[in-house]
């Protein structure tokens, strides 16, 4: 047979003999890559390494450090859980098993109703290391639609994935575990561990080895609450012991940050039972922190040229119907209230009030761009499940802008937005930034073409002024117009996605809107929707992960906390207590209750950004001794007035 030649990713060309593998091409190009080689993607498509190479393919190998190699480590590493938790509890069942952003997951059913508990993750590690340590070979197999319901008939989860497949309807997720369009294939490793699956996975058991389990939920089937509820092991698994160290690192590190467990310890936020899921109620020092972030948003907005407006919580079906919330986010809204023969929905979104301040009155291109801007209370039913804390809620608050403007204004509107955003985010402390850029969908949209363009480009080109570093997702844009997804880094280099600057060419043409041109004729305004923090509560929740508590001084509940040494220094510490309330300041006095040593732990605990202790020396010269958080050591004899002009100048420049 003549030889094949293939094609690599930078071009270049190898000759290999007909039937060799795209782990003899890994063996071509070098000994070290034979050693790493995992997987490959042939023409676009990814394969196991030992499938054969046709005449004239692209192939790319695939080694663990790159994202489809860590894809296919986890993918690998779940259906070493699976073949374990089956082999610990005969008679039990499993469901889906795909690998997840840092890690895996799969999805059992247990016999007789039976659960996992802390210890058995121990047990479940232990038989995955053996199974690893047996170096088992992963093997692909094709199979018609009824033998593989014949393997799977135990396994009642499986066939119905088959069956899926078999009618077409295999999607999302499922599609993962089976070819689609008849046929069906599955891997079998060990004696007798099968498990349904399109592939490719490492070569055998042994490349596995670097990960770690997690935690055990509860996982509907289908994600259908209707469906029976499966028990979900988690892991995460690396190409290296050092890139899992790090990530469990990353992980007890987040813990420690966990805003829900601060927010209690901290007495800022809490969430009632009686309130039901998703609904907060602020504590008074976590309210004034929340309204020190309002008080400086609205402040920026007031300068930079934003209306304030108002609207009520709810609203009557007509303003749903006409702006299309009912038809595409109906799923979405809390049900209605009938009451004077209507229906009223609470509000999931503030933009179709905004649109009804701009259409009372006629606007002429003078008056534009109008920039709308409220604090507004929305209200959205997410599923119990997806609910967490400040960051998923069912009820928050949105600092939500929309701008009407002329087509002529997009790009400038744009920069300036952008611009905008950038520097308010920096003052609460953040400074890596990433951005993504969302472009027209190719199966549906609204608006003309040249409007697309120009919207695009004029986001690409805010993005370039403000020398972002950004993505483009082609064809990711909602139906309605493009958008610039902003997400900020985090102190453990965790990304958040907070803001949005959204095109909306749907809206003006629903509620008809219009402007009087220069030229005396009626225009359509070009609306454009922008959440800077998203919603309060969850940069709120951020800030509080950002800072682990310890938040900045110009944003903390208790800035200064004065604890008089001995009984006599009170009238001292009350002094100091006044300078600094006089100076605008926020502090309290901690009297000699309690040993000293408990007080200023107390304080540090509290996360006070100053704890200043009073005696004898600091009575009789006007000084304090400053325990500044994060400090190695206290300062002593720190006259009081120049502690005052350092606090106030760290709170003037938001340090």
């Amino acid at each position: 047979m003549a030889d094949i030649t293939v094609s690599l990713p930078d071009g270049s060309a190898r000759t290999l003999a007909a039937g060799a593998t795209a782990a003899d091409l890994a063996a071509d190009i070098g000994a070290g890559l034979a050693r790493d080689a995992i997987a490959a993607v042939v023409d676009g498509e990814e394969r196991d390494l030992v499938v054969g190479l046709p005449e004239g393919a692209t192939v790319e190998i695939v080694t663990p450090g790159s994202d489809r190699g860590l894809e296919t480590l986890r993918h690998s590493t779940a259906h070493v859980l699976a073949q374990a938790v089956l082999g610990l509890w005969p008679g039990s069942t499993f469901a889906i098993g795909p690998p997840i952003e840092n890690g895996f997951y799969y999805d059992f059913e247990l016999p007789d109703g039976a659960t996992f508990g802390p210890e058995d993750l121990e047990a479940i590690d232990a038989r995955m290391r053996e199974i690893i340590a047996a170096d088992q070979e992963f093997e692909r197999v094709e199979a018609t639609v009824a033998e593989a319901l014949e393997l799977f008939a135990g396994h009642a989860y499986k066939c119905e994935i088959i069956e899926r497949v078999a009618s077409g309807e295999a999607d999302g997720e499922l599609v993962d575990e089976a070819d689609a369009g008849g046929a069906v294939s599955y891997y079998r490793n060990g004696d007798d561990f099968l498990d349904l699956c399109r592939g490719p996975h490492v070569p055998s058991t042994g490349r596995l080895g670097h990960f770690a389990l997690q935690k055990v939920a509860g996982a509907y089937w289908r994600g259908d609450e209707r469906r029976p509820m499966l028990q979900r092991i988690y892991g995460t698994a690396w190409s290296t012991a050092k890139e899992l160290k790090v990530h469990l690192h990353r992980l007890a590190e987040a813990e420690k940050r966990d805003h829900r467990r601060l927010a209690a310890e901290l007495d800022l936020v809490s969430w009632p039972e009686a309130l039901g899921p998703g609904l907060a109620v602020w504590h008074p020092r976590g309210a004034l922190v929340r309204k020190f972030i309002e008080d400086y948003s609205r402040s920026r907005h007031e300068a930079g040229g934003y209306d304030f407006v108002f609207s009520p919580h709810i609203a009557k079906s007509v303003l749903w119907e006409t702006s299309g919330h009912l038809d595409f986010y109906a799923d979405g809204m809390y049900p209605p209230m009938e009451m004077d023969g209507a229906a009223y929905y609470p509000k999931p979104m503030n933009c179709p009030f905004h649109v009804t301040v701009f259409e009372s009155g006629q606007r002429s291109y003078r008056d534009l761009p109008k920039r709308y801007f409220e604090l507004g209370a929305v209200y959205r039913y997410e599923l119990s499940g997806a609910v967490h804390g400040l960051l998923r809620s069912r009820g928050f608050t949105q600092d939500d802008a929309h701008i009407f403007c002329t087509r002529e204004q997009v790009p400038d509107e744009l920069a300036s937005l952008l611009d905008f955003t950038l520097s308010v985010l920096k003052a609460f402390g953040f400074e890596d930034f990433q951005a993504k850029l969302s472009t027209r969908p190719a199966e549906k949209s609204v608006g003309e073409d040249e409007l697309w363009e120009l919207a695009t480009e004029g986001l690409r080109a805010a993005l370039g002024t403000a020398g972002l570093d950004f993505v483009v997702e082609e064809g990711g844009g909602a139906f309605y117009g493009p958008k610039i997804d902003v997400d900020v880094t985090d102190a453990i280099g965790r990304p958040w996605q907070l803001s949005t600057i959204q095109l909306d060419f749907n809206l003006p043409e629903r509620f008809e809107l219009e402007y009087v041109g220069a030229d005396g004729g009626r225009h359509r305004p070009v609306m454009i929707h922008r959440a800077l923090m998203g919603s309060i509560e969850r940069f709120f929740g951020v800030l509080l992960e950002h800072y682990a508590g310890a938040f900045p001084a110009w944003l903390a509940p208790e800035q200064v906390r004065v604890l008089p040494v001995a009984d006599e220094h009170q009238a001292y510490a009350e002094q100091v207590e006044a300078r600094l309330a006089a100076g605008g300041f926020r502090a309290t006095v901690d009297p000699a209750d309690e040993p000293l040593g408990k007080r200023v732990r107390s304080g540090k605990t509290a996360k006070v950004p100053h704890v200043l202790v009073v005696g004898d020396d600091d009575v009789a010269n006007g000084t304090v001794g400053d325990n500044a958080r994060g400090a190695e050591a206290p300062e002593r004899d720190l006259p009081l007035e120049e502690f005052v002009d350092r606090l106030a100048a760290t709170v003037a420049e938001r340090r």
